[in-house]
């Protein structure tokens, strides 16, 4: 179930809020003695939060899925920064961070429960109504996982909304009055203090000036995979901290490969190019990172956006035009 970006906060009794957690997406599921944790792009993510494992194998619930967040906790906040530690190559270094910096996870919905197989196909006020039992009986023992807030009141929300930080970067609008909407953007929105969008880096450009007589990367292009499944290009960023360039220049160079982007790519003619603008290096789609945004139209982004955060638990084919739709605003209605 994925969520649509929109400007303003849907409002109506069809609706219900929740916090954005600023983790790691993840569908939970245990059968017997086995269990599953899965990224949204579909990638295991059990080896990386083996405490999440132990934690789910002594709930008492044999079967059971649910739909949460993996946050790793640091003082009163999450720290984003602590979670992409986690996803390491080293077991030994994964079981290190697990005892020093381990995970919650912050439940929200339960698809799959003891008495229901199918609860997914129920709405969401059963479904929600089924989780809140769920953990009143079996997350009080159990607190590495945490029931995720959720409220009816379009005020509460506003309110979520403008205190959003510390490891909650939004507010999360449901319809309450919908099974499960796996695959699509029509039951779920999110809502951010700012746009933002995960994009492919489809290829990147040096900078002008060199760091310790060495080519740096200048900045980064940006691609998003079209109907058509080219990945076209829509903008770059090349908001980089100069001491973060030479290691992210020595992550890309291995990577460089043609054609980077299949559908539009950069560099086309126009009365603004030059030949410097034009020289730009493609890369393998492997890594995808999260922008933030003021505008975009045109299929691209108007103006430069700065980076978020690196995606690693993004899959590239999941970063599509599709979560740039937003519902047109009518001009007429802000004239006199």
């Amino acid at each position: 179930m994925e969520a649509r970006s929109v400007d303003t906060m849907p409002r109506g009794p069809q609706w219900q809020y929740e916090p954005k957690w600023d983790g790691f997406r993840c569908l939970l599921s245990r059968h017997g003695d086995n269990v599953d944790l899965r990224s949204k792009s579909g990638e295991d993510l059990a080896r990386y939060f083996p405490e999440l494992v132990s934690a789910a194998l002594k709930l008492k619930a044999k079967t059971f899925v649910l739909d949460g967040e993996i946050v790793v906790p640091h003082g009163r906040a999450f720290s984003f920064d602590n979670l992409l530690q986690r996803i390491h190559p080293a077991a030994s270094r994964v079981m290190k961070l697990s005892q020093e910096t381990p995970a919650l996870y912050l439940a929200f919905d339960l698809l799959a429960s003891p008495q229901d197989d199918n609860l997914f196909a129920q709405p969401l006020r059963k479904r929600r109504s089924a989780l809140e039992a769920f953990a009143k009986r079996r997350f009080r023992s159990n607190p590495i996982f945490r029931l995720s807030a959720v409220t009816t009141s379009y005020a509460t929300a506003k309110k979520w909304l403008a205190q959003s930080g510390a490891g909650s970067d939004g507010v999360i609008a449901k319809r309450i009055d919908l099974p499960y909407q796996s695959s699509n953007r029509e039951g779920m929105q999110k809502i951010k203090r700012f746009r933002s969008a995960d994009c492919v880096v489809g290829g990147f450009r040096y900078a002008t000036n060199r760091i310790g007589g060495k080519k740096v990367v200048g900045s980064l292009l940006l691609g998003l995979h079209g109907s058509d499944g080219r990945l076209h290009h829509v903008g770059f960023t090349s908001a980089i901290k100069r001491q973060e360039k030479p290691a992210l220049t020595a992550k890309l160079e291995p990577l460089i490969a043609k054609p980077g982007f299949t559908g539009n790519a950069p560099g086309g003619p126009s009365r603004w190019s030059t030949e410097r603008s034009a020289q730009w290096c493609p890369l393998k789609p492997k890594l995808v990172v999260e922008v933030a945004y003021d505008h975009f139209s045109g299929e691209r982004f108007r103006h430069g956006t700065s980076i978020l955060r690196w995606r690693p638990d993004k899959a590239p084919r999941q970063c599509t035009f599709d979560q740039l739709k937003q519902t047109a605003a009518d001009p007429m209605n802000l004239l006199g």
